[in-house]
């Protein structure tokens, strides 16, 4: 007699045209699922063996979809999408210090962060974006909004050495950003990174306590570095060295550094961010739009830096969009490189999710699509006259589809986005919140 083997009860199973796990690299699984307990991925097989081997709580069947891992979003200043298009088409230095931070110091409040967060949660989330890294003012505000809204956030414990609403010195950004750390430690869908903010507003002492807290708490360092060429001309004119020779020195160049954009770099510097095991936030959208050039990804790809894919804040993008990203990221290194083949779309995909993930030293947790890890998920349509035919998924997510191709999204196993619609929080209310934080900025 024949025996049966008995079905495994289970959360969720997820059933897609493609599967593309980004680990291990190149593969492309069609007709395949993802078993889902407990919030972890519990298991990857064909669909037909699923069905055997799985009873589930929850089945969702995506006929012409392909489901990857969630996108991380390595560099962002999520409440900054209140000031989305409030100051565009200026160059980086004037629009930060005519625009951006006079804005700022008269409008950040821990209700302004929590309230732009949320809209750049809800912006994310139905983007396909799973984890950001977020670099701003009040983080436990950034925090209430990422865990309304259900999201994995790494949130920077922001240092400047001039005040703000949140704090008035460098010890105290420190001091004031540790205790939010502490008291959201047991929160598993939140990390956090210090985060100074670059070379130019942070001093040599406070970039020494950085480097100590780092070390001791084993955090990454998330901060801008080699954004723009004045930038680096005012380095060496006051420090005698490039920026990123500086934090050599200082010892903040290893492998817990995330260099945010890194534009400007000598073959020298590439070199020394490979040697070191630093990874480079890319913010390609961000950059085109400052006019502050295009980071050489294909040369730091070709030496072997990690490197992930940021949006950065809404005010100088202005979308917090990953598929754009992917999109001028590629392109970007095509045309900078003269080589058509840089950058393939397989490489881009892993930018936008393991390489974020490597960076914030999660990718044991996410960033793949790996029994073990956290079901972060995302469900991308192919089944479109603008996206038929498809010959190959992978290239079809980099360069014919788009965010409005996201039909479903999991973090932790939990649904945040389903059949187009967000699940937790409620379009109507972030209109109004949005159009109360505009009259105010616009006075």
């Amino acid at each position: 007699m024949q025996s049966h083997e008995a079905q495994t009860d289970i959360d969720l199973l997820i059933e897609a045209r493609w599967v593309i796990p980004v680990e291990p690299a190149g593969v492309v699984l069609e007709h395949h699922a993802v078993a889902v307990q407990d919030g972890c991925i519990a298991d990857l097989l064909p669909s037909d063996e699923a069905r055997r081997r799985y009873r589930p709580r929850t089945l969702r069947t995506l006929g012409e979809h392909v489901l990857i891992p969630g996108l991380i979003n390595l560099h962002a200043h999520a409440a900054m999408n209140l000031l989305r298009g409030y100051a565009d088409d200026q160059p980086l230095m004037r629009w930060l210090t005519e625009h951006i931070w006079p804005a700022e110091q008269k409008h950040v409040s821990h209700d302004f962060v929590r309230d732009g967060t949320l809209l750049a949660c809800a912006e994310m989330l139905r983007g396909g974006v799973t984890t950001f890294s977020d670099m701003y003012f009040f983080p436990d505000a950034a925090a209430e909004a990422a865990l309304e809204a259900g999201m994995r956030a790494a949130l920077g414990i922001v240092v400047l050495e001039f005040p703000s609403a949140w704090a008035a010195d460098a010890d105290q950004y420190l001091s004031k950003g540790l205790a939010v750390r502490d008291h959201f430690k047991h929160e598993p869908l939140l990390h956090f990174t210090l985060a100074p903010h670059a070379p130019y507003t942070v001093s040599d002492a406070t970039f020494e306590r950085v480097r100590t807290l780092a070390e001791q708490l084993d955090l990454p360092v998330h901060m801008h570095i080699h954004e723009t060429a004045d930038e680096i001309e005012q380095g060496i004119a006051q420090h005698g060295v490039r920026p990123l020779e500086r934090l050599r020195r200082l010892g903040l160049l290893g492998p817990n550094l995330i260099a945010v954009h890194s534009v400007h770099l000598t073959d020298d510097d590439i070199a020394l961010l490979a040697r070191e095991g630093a990874s480079v936030a890319h913010c390609p959208t961000s950059n085109m739009k400052l006019a502050s050039g295009a980071s050489p990804t294909a040369a730091l790809a070709a030496a072997g830096v990690n490197v992930g894919l940021g949006t950065d804040g809404a005010a100088s993008n202005n979308r917090l969009d990953m598929f754009q990203e992917m999109r001028h990221a590629g392109l970007l290194a095509k045309l900078t490189s003269g080589d058509a083949a840089a950058l393939a779309a397989g490489h881009l995909l892993h930018m936008a999710t393991l390489g974020g993930a490597r960076a914030l030293g999660i990718d044991a947790e996410t960033g793949s699509i790996r029994p073990g890890k956290s079901a972060d998920l995302c469900a991308v349509s192919l089944d479109d006259a603008t996206t038929r035919p498809c010959y190959s998924p992978v290239s079809h997510l980099v360069y014919a589809a788009g965010r409005e191709h996201v039909t479903d999204v999991w973090v932790a196993g939990e649904a945040r986005v389903e059949n187009g619609s967000l699940l937790h929080l409620h379009n109507n209310d972030l209109k109004a919140r949005a159009r109360l934080w505009q009259n105010q900025v616009a006075l």
